[in-house]
């Protein structure tokens, strides 16, 4: 400085910062000690000790006052200083004389994160059911996102979140589609797995209209692809994965969570295939979508040949679906009566109301159902389907003897006929 910029060098030390460091005073009481440390010292017995460390010490009654020297800089303010002496008094008062004692106060009052504890029960059932989550990147570009919808669909309005200094160039925006990531893994992975069953639960992002902080909003997404069983030493169903495997995992997975009254509706989405794409309710509630992968979509990714299956959820409405509280079925003290059912009916009635139908007519006895078998052919006629179901009548405070199952059986007939025009398959 002094030779390029004709700079004076001024003689000696020279000290001008305007905020000097403070010696952090901290005061601490002879109550405090037997409660933090469970040992009885008096105040001057607490003062010796802090004076041996070159504290500066004023006792007064009970109460110690101790400043800080000025090479101990690890001593904090407040209730850390407290702390930091607490350290040093059973430091030099000897840890192995401190003697075991049951902890005297009371325990706080235990609170619990509800959406948190659903959250996690959720992840705990899906990785039961064979998936595997998944952790992705948040910023994407949406020349990626727009791969993952099929020509010809509406164009999202929302505004992208811009990041202001992206990693990389093509990841400079946060995302608005989870399914986009998940499907980019799928790609990445496919050449090296046969089977991938994935999930992953996390936000997406959409930019404030009043400039504000973006609106996050959590979403579930999942894939299968792949062979239902990987080969092995025993045989396996090695027959690609369909919609109903998907389908399946979805109902276990409301099951599992006590969400009732589930149904599924033909939909329409811009990631799926128009025929092979359902809507997800639970009662009047949307909880999401679930599909095969549009033909035109697949060919934006590197996928294996095998039919991919995904689902696109609101986890807010999944998590709101769950009751507080639900009904516990008790272990049975009875033996049940097991009939099948087989009935004729339209070929475009949905399963879902023949089930309907069959449970308003078992009532309380109809303990269970199934559908085992879908049977079309020149025997029903044309533009007609046969349903079999496998029904078990139950009784909680008796056996059920032939005639009352009958009778369970007639009721069940006559709400077929009447209310879908069903006829018992001879």
């Amino acid at each position: 400085m002094r030779q390029w910029a004709g700079g004076v060098v001024c003689k000696g030390l020279v000290d001008n910062y305007p905020l000097p460091p403070q010696d952090p005073r901290v005061e601490i009481t002879t109550g405090d000690v037997e409660r933090w440390l469970g040992i009885q010292l008096n105040a001057e017995e607490i003062a010796s000790i802090l004076r041996r460390l070159e504290f500066k010490v004023d006792v007064e009654g009970q109460k110690v006052r101790a400043t800080t020297p000025d090479h101990r800089l690890d001593i904090g303010v407040g209730i850390t200083g407290v702390a930091d002496l607490m350290e040093e008094v059973a430091r030099v008062y000897g840890y192995d004389r401190i003697p075991e004692t049951r902890i005297a106060d009371e325990l706080p009052v235990q609170l619990g994160n509800p959406p948190l504890e659903k959250e996690e029960a959720l992840r705990d059932l899906l990785v039961n059911l064979g998936l595997q989550e998944v952790i992705t990147y948040r910023m994407t570009s949406p020349e990626r996102e727009a791969r993952c919808l099929a020509p010809g669909s509406p164009a999202n309005d929302k505004p992208y979140v811009v990041i202001a200094n992206p990693i990389v160039s093509d990841r400079n925006v946060l995302r608005q589609n989870l399914l986009s990531s998940l499907l980019e893994v799928v790609e990445r992975n496919a050449r090296i797995r046969q089977r991938i069953a994935i999930f992953e639960i996390s936000p997406v992002f959409f930019a404030s209209e009043n400039g504000d902080l973006p609106e996050e909003q959590q979403r579930l997404a999942l894939v299968l692809t792949g062979p239902r069983h990987l080969p092995g030493w025993q045989p396996g169903d090695t027959d690609s994965m369909d919609f109903y495997d998907l389908k399946g995992v979805i109902n276990e997975m409301l099951e599992g969570m006590k969400i009732t009254d589930v149904r599924y509706q033909p939909a329409r989405h811009p990631s799926f295939h128009p025929g092979k794409c359902a809507r997800v309710m639970a009662g009047e509630r949307q909880l999401g979508f679930i599909g095969e992968l549009h033909p035109q979509v697949r060919i934006n990714y590197e996928l294996p040949p095998t039919p991919l299956l995904a689902g696109d959820f609101e986890l807010e409405a999944i998590l709101q679906s769950i009751p507080e509280r639900f009904d516990l079925i008790p272990v049975p003290a009875f033996p049940p009566v097991l009939e099948d059912l087989a009935v004729i009916v339209d070929e475009d009635l949905p399963a879902e109301k023949v089930e309907s139908a069959i449970r308003a007519g078992g009532g309380a006895m109809l303990a269970d159902l199934r559908l085992f078998d879908v049977y079309r052919g020149d025997q029903i006629g044309a533009g007609k389907k046969s349903l079999a179901y496998s029904l078990t009548y139950q009784a909680p405070d008796r056996t059920l003897t032939d005639a009352e199952a009958a009778k369970i059986r007639q009721r069940i007939v006559r709400q077929l006929e009447q209310d879908l025009g069903a006829k018992l398959r001879g």
